[in-house]
């Protein structure tokens, strides 16, 4: 029987008989119950590793949550791989498992514009405006600027879709969804957007009525959707057997539910060298963005 998980808005003792699994979030109400039948699920499979309890712990930001790491006070959190990647910097936590959400555990970034725009590459959009999802967005924040610094191209925060870029920059402005970057775009608010290829297939998020006038400027190389981050210094035992726990989960129907509420995953995955690779890609972007914008 599964053992119930407490909330703790702030962090608790350090009961090494007690799971804490984080989560960056600015909705914890929701994170919560997404996170919550996993974690009871996986505690309840780790008793003999003298694991009782679990609680769930979220920060606000990633700031944050590298202290939680930094002070053994989270154990495992639940990231993309971007934001995986700066709790690797900032917080000393490692990779452990890939995610697979939706049968997608891999998927790349799209640059685009309308088809009448006259845009037809990266290098294009100097002196345009770009826009993006959020800073805690990978694939239409991290990498897409990446790919623009990586053309050349200085990036230029705007203020709103109206406002303009110098002649000499890419100006990228927030649009805080998917649906609002590809309208955007569709009006003429702005003259480019990013996505993610699943969101650019999603047509709630790109309606086959905008993306039939769409041309496809550039796409990144593939890199994770999301990734299982662990503390650095989680005791062997607890690590090996949650790395086996939760790669087991796909295979059990009493997992399927708790699977299913924790963002659509559908079975965890061992880290491969091209996944690592492609992380250390995400990393060096994350730095390339830190350098020139941030």
């Amino acid at each position: 029987m599964a053992m119930p998980v407490m909330a703790a808005p702030v962090p608790g003792s350090d009961d090494p008989h007690v799971l804490v699994l984080g989560r960056i979030s600015d909705d914890p109400k929701a994170h919560y119950a997404q996170l919550k039948p996993l974690l009871d699920y996986v505690v309840a499979h780790m008793r003999d590793v003298g694991i009782t309890g679990g609680r769930i712990l979220m920060a606000r930001d990633a700031r944050q949550m590298s202290s939680y790491l930094r002070r053994g006070r989270v154990d495992w959190v639940t990231e993309t791989s971007g934001t995986g990647m700066e709790l690797a910097r900032r917080g000393g936590a490692e990779p452990f498992l890939l995610t697979e959400r939706g049968g997608a555990s891999a998927y790349h970034t799209i640059i685009f514009a309308r088809a009448d725009s006259g845009l037809t590459s990266v290098a294009d959009l100097r002196g345009h405006a770009l826009a993006l999802q959020g800073v805690g967005s990978t694939s239409a924040y991290l990498v897409p600027a990446s790919m623009a610094l990586e053309a050349g191209l200085p990036m230029e925060l705007l203020l709103s879709p109206q406002d303009r870029p110098d002649a000499d920059s890419v100006g990228y402005v927030f649009a805080r969804s998917e649906l609002n970057i590809a309208a955007w775009v569709d009006k003429g608010m702005v003259d480019a957007g990013a996505l993610s290829n699943l969101d650019w297939d999603n047509p709630r998020r790109m309606p086959e009525s905008f993306r039939r006038n769409m041309r496809v400027l550039a796409r990144s190389d593939d890199y994770p959707r999301a990734v299982e981050m662990v503390r650095s210094g989680l005791p062997v035992e607890v690590r090996a057997r949650l790395h086996e726990v939760l790669l087991d989960a796909a295979r059990d129907p009493q997992a399927s539910d708790a699977l299913r509420r924790f963002f659509g995953t559908t079975r965890f995955l061992d880290l491969d060298a091209e996944s690592l690779r492609a992380l250390e890609r995400v990393r060096q972007a994350a730095a390339h963005v830190r350098e020139h914008i941030e």
